[in-house]
């Protein structure tokens, strides 16, 4: 009977926190404690007013090293010398420090922080952390699950600093510094009804980024759908689009496709 309860639980959890693995995002939830995740970005964006491409490639090293606190490491790889080459990279970290859990709800809190390290030129006004600038992002994400609905937000600062030793901030830095905040919604769309790990998740997500220049006042809205499959509760793909939706902070390429590809490693350590 013991074992039945905890078999029970198990699939609950799980089917509980598969719908809220946002795309663009990171939710209030960790990873699981003593696990390590692979996991590969790719984006593809339009460069505006040009028939270019723009390919960033970021692969990543997470680790949950308790179940309160993660840990991750990301490599910045794009073609913008017209050939791929490593650009930098980021450490970032995840607290949660408030857990209220009930059966197949709860409510989440975390403190997260970023410090990235980019050689690459300053081409636009958007400050990003992920794959652009050097300096650093500090923040608090709060996600609501509700059965198969998951609800989450999330604001931060960034601030921007010079890129590598010869490519400095152009914009001034009275504009060096930012606030990012987000709001995204998942759905648990299959199965209809939770048996065991190896049925295939699949969820669909809208989540809205947004940034507001400190100094300028210039702003940007996206807006990024995305559909997410999870397989034996393991591996994931997410297939997306983001497109700026408002705003007139000068971006190079806004809008674009982008996969992740996943997979984890319970128990590692």
């Amino acid at each position: 009977m013991k074992k039945i309860l905890m078999i029970g639980m198990l699939l609950i959890t799980m089917s509980g926190e598969a719908q809220e693995l946002f795309s663009m995002t990171e939710p209030a939830s960790n990873m699981a404690a003593g696990s390590i995740a692979i996991r590969i970005d790719n984006l593809v964006m339009d460069e505006i007013n040009s028939l270019k491409i723009n390919y960033h490639l970021i692969p990543s090293i997470r680790v949950g090293v308790s179940k309160k606190f993660m840990i991750c490491g990301n490599a910045f790889v794009s073609n913008r010398t017209e050939q791929l080459k490593w650009e930098g990279g980021s450490l970032y970290a995840k607290y949660r420090f408030l857990s209220n859990d009930a059966v197949q709800k709860h409510f989440r809190m975390a403190a997260f922080g970023t410090m990235s390290y980019n050689n690459s030129d300053i081409h636009q006004e958007e400050i990003n952390m992920y794959g652009h600038n050097t300096g650093f992002e500090a923040g608090m994400t709060v996600t609501q699950l509700l059965h198969k609905v998951a609800l989450s937000t999330s604001v931060s600062i960034v601030k921007a600093l010079d890129n590598g030793h010869n490519n400095k901030y152009v914009y001034g830095q009275e504009n060096s510094n930012a606030i990012n905040y987000s709001f995204s919604i998942g759905k648990l769309m299959l199965p209809n009804e939770y048996k065991d790990y190896h049925q295939t998740n699949v969820n669909l997500m809208v989540e809205t980024l947004c940034q507001v220049n400190t100094g300028s006042g210039k702003y940007f809205v996206d807006l990024a759908p995305s559909v997410q499959l999870i397989f034996n509760s393991e591996s994931r793909i997410d297939f997306g689009y983001k497109r700026q939706v408002s705003g007139n902070l000068l971006r190079t390429a806004p809008n674009g496709f982008f996969i992740r590809l996943e997979h984890n490693f319970f128990n590692a350590f």
